[in-house]
């Protein structure tokens, strides 16, 4: 009798433990703390931030939406990553939200890694774009921005690998689009 009362305990007990862990909806990250994950997006930015500078410096980048439909159309073996970029007062552009999502759909079909990114004006200062408009001239549409690879020499740096990187690790995790947010200089 007793060693059936022994077991009857340590069964109900492991059957606490079990309710105990099946109701615990923490996840590693918010047991760990967040700060592991803004350090991650944060070094992601960066990195994202110095591609665009060296695409821009080596010619690679193709800037507004109708021009990158028209690159993918033409030469999509050459896009390295697409970047779509929106701020607060784009959410309810239906027309930019319709091609945000054409483009995307394309992306996936060629393989082609792609980042939601807010913070236009940061793309701005990067890119050398004049917010102000002071100049009569139109500023560039940086709603998509796409990096290509030169036919020459392909694009090589740390800052591209990062980014592959962690769009590899956001697709395993079923996030398709990662978002990132750059932060004004």
């Amino acid at each position: 009798m007793n060693t059936s009362l022994c077991a009857l305990w340590i069964f109900l007990t492991i059957l606490d433990l079990v309710d105990y862990f099946t109701d615990f909806s923490m996840t590693l990250e918010e047991l760990v703390g967040s700060n592991s994950t803004e350090k991650k997006m944060e070094t992601v930015s960066q990195a994202l931030e110095e591609l665009l500078v060296t695409a821009q410096r080596q010619d690679c980048l193709t800037v507004g939406v109708y021009e990158s439909a028209k690159l993918m159309n033409v030469d999509p073996d050459s896009v390295v990553l697409c970047v779509l970029a929106t701020d607060e007062e784009d959410v309810d552009d239906i027309a930019l939200q319709i091609h945000f999502t054409l483009l995307q759909a394309f992306c996936c079909d060629n393989d082609i890694n792609i980042l939601r990114v807010s913070g236009i004006r940061r793309l701005a200062q990067l890119l050398g774009e004049d917010t102000e408009n002071s100049n009569s001239n139109e500023p560039r549409d940086l709603h998509c921005i796409l990096v290509t690879n030169p036919p020459v020499q392909p694009l090589q740096c740390q800052a591209l690998q990062d980014i592959n990187n962690f769009c590899e690790e956001s697709r395993c995790r079923n996030q398709w689009v990662p978002c990132l947010e750059l932060q004004d200089g």
